[in-house]
């Protein structure tokens, strides 16, 4: 989270972590579902939720 911050706070308005059961891992950037492990059925590469933030951004 901290690079994600580090590179992107000025168009990040918010970041949740929300915890729950079941091993549901979701990832919203500004209300918009980037990653779902419910859906994906793994866990994020290390990078790859940076790399799904650069592509919303555009970069």
């Amino acid at each position: 989270m901290d690079e994600l911050l580090k590179h992107y706070e000025h168009l990040i308005e918010e970041v949740k972590l929300i915890p729950s059961d079941g091993g549901t891992f979701e990832v919203t950037v500004n209300g918009q579902l980037l990653y779902s492990k419910l859906s994906t059925h793994r866990h994020a590469a290390p990078g790859e939720i940076l790399g799904l933030v650069r592509e919303m951004v555009g970069e």
